[in-house]
């Protein structure tokens, strides 16, 4: 059996601007996947397709062999947990109530709220250490409490999967490290096949299991971070001279910007 969330022939365009042309992608089941590539490079674009938020050109993404165009909405709300890039709350609406919101897809007519709904939503704002702002408005917050505010609804819809385009943005580093070990966490202890944009090659490079370099709508290069993230790569897919060392913490590949440094004369020779 093959993998839950894939693409054929995927090309994707805004307007006349095709953004992604002909590509085919699988996405791991049960593992951590990240997308990385320079500004504008599709990325963003590639996992709002896979999340239906847009319609391919032509091509398909498939959920379990079957197009998504051909399914429910509420079908794949319960299966494929997605947070955009720039989300945008009612005004006025409360923390808990926002996070509650990702309880609708496993709703029924008859049964509006259960006790499983207030574990999820309970359970969701404590692992964002967001549960001390539930009663507070969104449109109160700063930018990175609202950041985890809308990654803690996203949890709270309990899917198998999770689309994340760019969760740590907003973040300090310390609150990004956060974000990215829970990430790895729902990952490890439920199971749940993870899908994340990533600006940041060493963060993506230490939290991915699969790694997909993209540049102009195209995949480059993709697999383990340690089997194909090289200064090769970096300099293919950002234009940037760099070493490529093992991370002194995990062993896993860490890009440090720049071209080796020369050795020159000592002082005083």
């Amino acid at each position: 059996m093959g993998n839950r969330l894939t693409a054929q022939e995927l090309t994707l365009a805004y307007e006349d601007r095709t953004v992604v042309d002909g590509l085919d992608v699988e996405i791991p089941d049960g593992k951590v996947t990240v997308i990385v590539g320079p500004n504008a490079c599709g990325k963003s674009t590639l996992l709002r397709a896979l999340g239906r938020l847009l319609k391919p050109r032509s091509g398909a993404v498939l959920l379990d062999g079957t197009d998504l165009s051909r399914l429910p909405s509420r079908r794949i709300a319960q299966v494929i947990g997605l947070l955009p890039q720039t989300p945008v709350a009612p005004e006025g609406i409360t923390v808990a109530d926002l996070v509650s919101r990702g309880r609708q897809p496993h709703q029924k007519w008859w049964q509006q709220w259960s006790e499983t709904d207030e574990t999820s939503v309970a359970q969701a704002l404590e692992r964002t250490s967001t549960a001390d702002l539930a009663e507070r408005p969104v449109d109160a917050l700063s930018g990175g409490q609202r950041q985890r505010v809308w990654i803690a609804m996203a949890l709270a819809q309990d899917t198998d999967l999770l689309l994340l385009d760019e969760p740590t943005t907003y973040l300090d580093i310390a609150h990004q490290v956060e974000v990215l070990d829970l990430v790895r966490q729902l990952n490890r202890e439920r199971g749940r096949t993870v899908v994340a944009v990533l600006h940041d090659l060493n963060q993506a490079a230490r939290y991915a299991d699969h790694l997909i370099a993209m540049k102009a709508g195209r995949i480059v290069a993709q697999g383990p971070p340690a089997g194909i993230v090289t200064a090769e790569l970096v300099q293919e897919v950002f234009g940037m001279a760099s070493v490529v060392v093992p991370d002194p913490v995990t062993g896993d590949p860490l890009v440090v910007p720049g071209p080796p440094r020369q050795a020159g004369p000592r002082t005083g020779e």
